[in-house]
């Protein structure tokens, strides 16, 4: 069977060296490893601006690049082991790991620690950076980061923290947020897209997109069975059991992040995508 080109980096000329052996190419390279360095960033198929986005990255995340060429990298994201290219000025070698991750669904990133400076940036809910320091300001409380910039204390947590809260109740953080096709982050997002966020917050790890999420993530189960944190899959759509009645999902019909009762999304979806696939329970 081919490998699947959303999670192999293999090509004719160029491959990973992890799978020498399982593809044919007149290369083989182990690749450097870089990080994001810009708040979000489109992984598209192809190196160019005008190809549809199949996934996006954030800041501080870490891929390994196999190839640079005229001004775009060819890389994986460590993350989910997502392929694609990105443009190279959007990349970092040689950074400190970072300590802290993003926790709330956006939050603006300042010049310094002053929240009526303007700011310089807007980091989603995911973002990883480098603490070195805190400061107060006008009673507020701030982190300073690597490069001087600053983010309000509560809006990040240390990396591996444990979230106050399941899953759902952070994916009930993006309501109203915008969809986006491949979006992943509180700028906008798609329906695998929020599944996946809202789980690694919490430290589960979950597949990129909604087939792979419909083959792997958790165990089947029937519909009689649904309850809150519960998967339900449509060809190409996914949303989130909020209790036995209510889903969460993003999707094109509102263009947002919503809730909507489950029998109704059951029979409005119908005549687009039929009826679910199938149904999931993420191991808990």
């Amino acid at each position: 069977m081919t490998p699947d080109r959303r999670l192999h980096a293999y090509r004719p000329d160029i491959a990973d060296a992890a799978l020498k052996g399982r593809v044919e190419s007149e290369l083989f390279v182990t690749g450097t490893p870089a990080q994001v360095a810009v708040p979000v960033i489109g992984l598209r198929p192809q190196p160019d601006l005008a190809v549809g986005i199949d996934t996006e990255l954030l800041l501080g995340e870490a891929v390994t690049i196999f190839e640079r060429r005229d001004g775009w990298c060819w890389v994986k994201a460590l993350s989910d082991g997502y392929v694609g290219y990105l443009p190279e000025k959007t990349l970092t070698e040689g950074q400190a790991e970072p300590t802290h991750v993003v926790w709330t669904q956006r939050s603006p990133l300042y010049p310094v620690p002053e929240l009526r400076k303007p700011h310089v940036a807007v980091l989603s809910m995911g973002s990883r950076v480098r603490v070195v320091g805190e400061a107060e300001a006008r009673g507020n409380h701030y982190v300073v980061l690597d490069d001087g910039t600053a983010l309000y204390a509560k809006h990040v947590r240390p990396i591996g923290a444990e979230a106050h809260g399941d899953y759902i109740t952070i994916a009930a953080m993006f309501l109203e947020t915008p969809y986006l096709w491949g979006g992943r982050s509180g700028l906008g997002i798609d329906c695998s897209g929020l599944v996946q966020l809202a789980m690694a917050m919490v430290g589960r790890a979950a597949p990129r997109d909604a087939d792979m999420q419909a083959s792997s993530l958790g165990d089947p189960i029937d519909r009689a069975e649904l309850k809150r944190g519960d998967l339900v899959f449509w060809k190409g759509h996914v949303a989130i059991m909020e209790d036995a009645e209510t889903i969460i999902h993003a999707n094109g019909h509102t263009m947002t992040v919503a809730r909507e009762n489950f029998a109704a999304a059951v029979e409005r979806i119908g005549w687009l995508y039929e009826q679910p696939t199938g149904y999931r329970r993420p191991v808990r």
